[in-house]
């Protein structure tokens, strides 16, 4: 019984054959952002990246990243409560539909949403009649960094509403709280960790759109054309200003990533 615990305190070991797919795995994802780097025009990197089109892309990405972003945060906090505490027929379906952008082909939901918000669309036919135009303008690249973004908050805060116990609520409501107090002063302060990352993970997906936003934003200079658009027209005309402008996008998305991650090791560390 002792060696049975002592084998338990100090864990169990990993096949050493484990280590070669994983070498070859992790080879397989880092080779290609080396490669980003060995392609790099260093000697004209700030001229390529600091071009009017460039900065005028980027501008707009960050600008319509962060609009998406607060978007999810004011839809996405209700689904994850709805979704973490509520009792009701039909839960499970609406958790399928939920996740469902996350494995639909972005320009999937690009048509999705043209047929959605379009001219001839199913609500865009509406909006017309009013003058409001919704595809092919900048309101259309936030819906559509919207559409893929939002399930990255809500399967995160909901993930933090379903570990986080419910005591210091239960308390509260006892002491004669009402349910937006207790969301307000002790709910979302318990979740917040889980909630800044989701939208982290949010502004993240949202920054690097491509697919949706091409279907049905278009790519119109300082309209539509966010940085990843701008890095695709550049493949086909100047590849060295978009090797350099995909660096910026690598390393955005590494700072998150660590900043994400660090914040989880932070958290789960005694």
């Amino acid at each position: 019984m002792t060696g049975l615990r002592q084998g338990t305190a100090a864990g169990v070991g990993l096949p050493a054959w484990a280590y070669l797919p994983a070498a070859i795995g992790a080879a397989f994802l880092l080779l290609p952002l080396v490669a980003v780097l060995v392609e790099i025009d260093w000697a004209n990197f700030v001229p390529l990246v600091t071009s009017e089109s460039s900065r005028t892309a980027l501008t707009l990405s960050l600008k319509t990243a962060a609009a998406s972003t607060l978007l999810c945060i004011v839809f996405g906090v209700p689904m994850a409560l709805v979704l973490a505490r509520g009792h009701f027929r039909g839960r499970s379906l609406l958790h399928a539909l939920v996740l469902l952008p996350l494995v639909l082909p972005p320009v999937v939901g690009g048509i999705a949403l043209l047929y959605t918000f379009g001219r001839n669309g199913l609500l865009g036919q509406h909006l017309e009649a009013f003058g409001v135009r919704i595809a092919f303008s900048t309101t259309a690249v936030v819906l559509a960094q919207t559409f893929v973004s939002l399930p990255f908050l809500v399967v995160s805060l909901e993930g933090a509403l379903r570990v986080a116990g419910r005591d210091f609520e239960r308390v509260a409501a006892t002491l004669g709280a009402r349910p937006t107090t207790v969301l307000r002063r002790v709910t979302l302060p318990l979740v917040l960790p889980g909630l800044l990352s989701g939208a982290v993970l949010a502004f993240a997906r949202a920054l690097g759109e491509f697919g949706a936003t091409i279907t049905f934003a278009g790519s119109l200079q300082g309209v539509t054309r966010t940085l990843p658009l701008e890095i695709y027209l550049q493949r086909e005309t100047d590849p060295d200003a978009a090797v350099a402008l995909s660096l910026l996008l690598i390393v955005a998305a590494a700072v998150i990533v660590v900043a994400v991650h660090g914040r989880r090791l932070t958290r789960g560390a005694p």
